[in-house]
């Protein structure tokens, strides 16, 4: 199998994701700015979770332009981030509706957790597969930004249940750090 079918096939589930939570998004029950009051903490979720996956779908791209060849390896520990990817709209509707309750802001971080190991999982399958000298090895040396996330991650989860806006301060955060623009993959294959 060829890396491009492994992109695009990433690509579409994750167009799947989004297009799967808009439709989960529910218009105000009243014309009023009640109304739309009452679905904001919904809407709000989904812009986060949309900037996550976001964030996934273009360190994935970069990710795989470091690569040459697949295994079966690396197409399991692909599908294993999408497995988690595919939570992302359960537990957004669920934060959206129960906003201020702790379990389900907890379980929104044990997903955003294990879609960050996930992620570095694949990272570390790609780099055995391609050598300690690879390209991605290169680009992200230590992957401080990557452990950073998870290592945050962990910490919101439990933080969860003193304060669920603790952890969803956490969790913005984290989208926040990984809006700038990570640019090692980049300027590693120019180089």
């Amino acid at each position: 199998m060829t890396k491009g079918r492994v992109e695009a096939f990433s690509d579409g589930v994750i167009a799947i994701l989004i297009t799967i939570m808009v439709l989960e998004l529910r218009v105000p029950a009243s014309p009023s700015w009640d109304g739309l009051r009452a679905v904001a903490p919904t809407f709000l979720f989904y812009v986060l979770s949309y900037i996550f996956l976001g964030i996934y779908w273009n360190n994935h791209h970069h990710l795989f332009h470091t690569v040459h060849h697949v295994n079966g390896a690396v197409l399991w520990a692909n599908l294993h981030l999408l497995f988690w990817l595919s939570l992302v709209p359960f537990t957004t509707r669920w934060m959206g509706e129960h906003y201020r309750d702790a379990l389900p802001a907890a379980v929104y971080g044990v997903v955003l957790l294990a879609a960050g190991v996930a992620y570095l999982i694949l990272q570390k399958t790609i780099i055995r597969l391609e050598g300690p000298d690879s390209t991605l090895q290169r680009a992200i040396g230590r992957d401080v930004k990557g452990n950073a996330s998870a290592a945050l991650y962990a910490v919101a989860v439990p933080l969860a249940f003193v304060d669920p806006w603790i952890a969803d301060a956490i969790y913005v955060c984290v989208a926040l750090m990984w809006l700038a623009p990570d640019r090692r993959i980049e300027s590693t294959l120019r180089d």
